[in-house]
């Protein structure tokens, strides 16, 4: 089961726009022999460089509108086509580990080159990636705490994929621990898909915000882990053909009462301590 995501924040709908189209993946159906098992390899970074310690998290920020419908499609592979790992601190922190003239991009090219992936600052400019060592595979970028961004995936191929991202160790849909067997966005082909937040519902994200590490979704929710802090994650699977819109059911305009609403597969709000 995929959910179909666009955006509304901007009163804009992705559904059909190359600028913003995006599906969510509930439950994806993969087939049992992999493809490719030294892609989730990919992107393992170097042990010979240790970031400096987490100065940075992602807060649970304001909500924003951000609407969803189903889809059913099919994974190609049960092993990923790429798992790529992001890491984000603060400038001081991001300085010391890249050293002098490291090498610096806008985005990443992943799964060989078939779909940028990029974030945001709060005015959609690309924040620059630096890499942390010559001898390591992870690059990071700088955050200011206080400011949102946005994850940014953009299709360059005619192939569709199922993305699955993680925040602090933290899957954005269902705020539980990232696996590579959740369900993800899917990405259609030559379109963009923009995660802005956690996932409160159908109808709403918690925008991501950087944050001292003790604000940090992660460390005020059971399922974080504060070792997590500071990483972004995402796995790319390539999906078998295009989705196809999930039949309604004949109930769907008329839904019961629910006695437990709060209850569902996504992102429970954080608690923090006192």
């Amino acid at each position: 089961m995929i959910q179909h995501r666009y955006r509304s924040r901007f009163f804009r709908f992705a559904a059909g726009l190359v600028a913003g189209a995006a599906l969510l993946a509930a439950c994806s159906q993969m087939p049992q022999a992999p493809r490719n098992e030294s892609a989730a390899l990919s992107a393992t970074p170097s042990a010979a460089a240790a970031p400096a310690p987490a100065q940075l998290g992602t807060q649970w920020g304001e909500g924003i509108e951000s609407k969803t419908r189903t889809v059913v499609a099919r994974r190609l592979s049960a092993q990923p086509d790429e798992v790529a790992l992001l890491g984000y601190n603060d400038a001081a922190s991001v300085r010391r580990d890249a050293g002098h003239n490291p090498e610096r991009r806008l985005n990443l090219l992943l799964a060989q080159g078939d779909v940028e992936w990029s974030v945001l600052d709060e005015n959609d400019r690309p924040l620059p990636m630096q890499r942390a060592r010559r001898s390591s595979d992870i690059f990071r970028l700088a955050g200011i705490e206080g400011s949102r961004y946005t994850l940014r995936f953009r299709n360059l191929s005619d192939r569709g994929y199922e993305v699955i991202a993680t925040v602090d160790g933290l899957d954005v849909l269902s705020g539980k621990p990232g696996s590579l067997r959740n369900g993800g966005y899917v990405l259609r082909p030559q379109q963009v898909l923009d995660i802005e937040g956690f996932r409160k519902s159908q109808n709403e994200v918690a925008a991501f915000r950087f944050a001292a590490p003790g604000r940090a979704y992660a460390a005020n929710t059971e399922a974080g882990d504060v070792r997590n802090i500071g990483v972004i994650g995402a796995a790319l699977f390539e999906l078998e053909q295009p989705e196809a819109p999930r039949r309604p059911r004949r109930d769907a305009a008329s839904p019961q009462p629910n006695a437990f609403p709060a209850d569902g597969s996504y992102a429970p709000p954080p608690r923090y301590r006192k």
